[in-house]
């Protein structure tokens, strides 16, 4: 039988490369269990494909210490979607050739809503970490697929918690919303939008760039008409960081404020001092002590700080390693029962799931930044 880490280390590469360590027999045929694990591991979103692979690695690791699933070690596949929609279904592609049995992934919603329907059509499930825009599961439904789903929360809720905070906690009326032009960021900043303006919150500035763009000075002066109160970014850290320091390097100083997309340490590395007093949605995975366990378990395993859906991804791993146990298979069809079937109890909490694929409970709160650190807005004195 060989070891979690052979297993893992062969899955950083093709099934090429991972023949001389486990074999090419696809699935379950030979001794080994194949899972997917897809996100941006190249390029300036990295960090976040990066910590998708070592959450999953990390449960992988833990259950083929314990015997693995069904009396076989688990493999991982890792996959580069380098976060573009036009790498979407060919490497969901890659990954059905590889005859993996499900995929954790993908992790930009943009890149996941045409790769599911792959996955789908195989009756392979795909459980996402990190990818909040509401169609992949409403169209999930939509299209009878039963095999899709979300481990995290939705972007109409998360805009919606973001709306509340702002109209009933900051009690402002005037907002300004920058997005990146991608299904998640405009996604995103379209249900802040909506829901701001349900709560009579006027919107001053909706308007996109490219999420490619770095020099952001040119569409700063905007923010000024309509004497905005605080302006929103729908959109990824990458971006988010440099946006929040130019803005402030180039005068204007209403509140920064954005969602799970820049929540993240690189945000503050990149914004520096510029970044103090910026407000964030995203859940409260930090106060159980079981998530704090799995934090220290993380940063001892692999020597870095973990990001904020590395928790999802090893609690993703979890739940569908604990759903194929229960299953007793590895068939696509049960698999997806038994993690609908099932309150699945994990380090950031129990958590089930709907007819949509979507968890029935998800609960954004609020986050600024203070000292250079994320403290949540309730213990900001």
């Amino acid at each position: 039988m060989r070891s979690s880490s052979i297993l893992i280390l062969a899955a950083l590469c093709t099934c090429t490369f991972a023949f001389a360590f486990a074999g090419c027999s696809g699935g379950s045929s030979g001794d080994t269990i194949r899972v997917g694990v897809a996100g941006p591991m190249t390029g300036d979103q990295a960090r976040n494909g990066e910590e998708l692979w070592l959450g999953a690695s990390l449960a992988a690791e833990e259950w083929n210490a314990k015997g693995g699933l069904l009396g076989k070690q688990i493999e991982l596949i890792r996959k580069d979607d380098q976060a573009l929609e036009t790498e979407a279904k060919k490497v969901a592609n890659e990954l059905i050739d590889a005859e993996v049995i499900a995929v954790i992934g993908h992790y930009n919603s943009g890149v996941t809503y045409p790769a599911m329907s792959e996955y789908a059509k195989r009756k392979i499930p795909m459980l996402t970490p990190a990818a909040t825009n509401p169609k992949i599961t409403d169209g999930a439904l939509e299209a009878g697929y039963k095999t899709v789903f979300r481990v995290c929360g939705r972007d109409d809720v998360q805009g919606r918690t973001a709306a509340e905070f702002v109209a009933n906690e900051l009690k402002l009326t005037r907002v300004a919303i920058f997005h990146d032009k991608t299904a998640y960021g405009e996604g995103l900043a379209k249900d802040f939008k909506l829901a701001l303006e349900q709560l009579h919150v006027k919107v001053t500035l909706f308007e996109g760039f490219d999420n490619k763009d770095r020099n952001f000075r040119p569409f700063l002066p905007k923010l000024r008409e309509g004497d905005p109160q605080l302006w929103f970014f729908g959109g990824i850290h990458n971006q988010g960081g440099p946006l929040a320091r130019q803005a402030k390097e180039s005068g204007i100083t209403i509140p920064f404020m954005s969602g799970d997309g820049v929540f993240h340490p690189e945000f503050l590395k990149k914004a520096g001092d510029k970044a103090e007093g910026a407000y964030f949605t995203f859940p409260d995975t930090e106060s159980m002590p079981a998530a704090k366990a799995f934090t220290k378990r993380y940063e001892e395993r692999f020597k870095k700080q973990k990001g904020p859906y590395s928790v999802y991804s090893y609690v993703t791993a979890n739940i569908l390693f604990e759903s194929i146990a229960k299953a007793g298979t590895v068939d696509g069809l049960k698999v997806s029962e038994a993690i609908r079937g099932m309150e699945h109890q994990t380090v950031i909490g129990p958590i089930s799931f709907d007819e949509k694929g979507d968890v029935t409970r998800s609960i954004y709160t609020t986050w600024v930044v203070r000292n250079g650190k994320f403290i949540l807005t309730s213990e900001d004195k």
